[in-house]
């Protein structure tokens, strides 16, 4: 079942767990792709705008994983 953000502090979260499997793993695994993509497509606008500027200050290389979807 995908994940709704409901506030920043949600999108925080999400960024910081990509940033952790990914400085262990050189790709995210296809669960968590998943499960971030039904959080874009289920939650506010605003709140995917926030969470394509957080990755892309601080984890940019990961932007390739949504780039469909931004």
């Amino acid at each position: 079942m995908p994940y709704r953000w409901k506030k920043k502090v949600d999108v925080d979260e999400t960024v910081v767990v990509i940033m952790n499997v990914l400085d262990k793993n050189p790709d995210l695994p296809n669960w968590l792709l998943a499960t971030i993509n039904g959080s874009i497509a289920n939650s506010d606008k605003k709140l995917v705008k926030y969470f394509f500027g957080e990755v892309k200050k601080h984890f940019p290389s990961a932007l390739k994983y949504f780039e469909s979807r931004e």
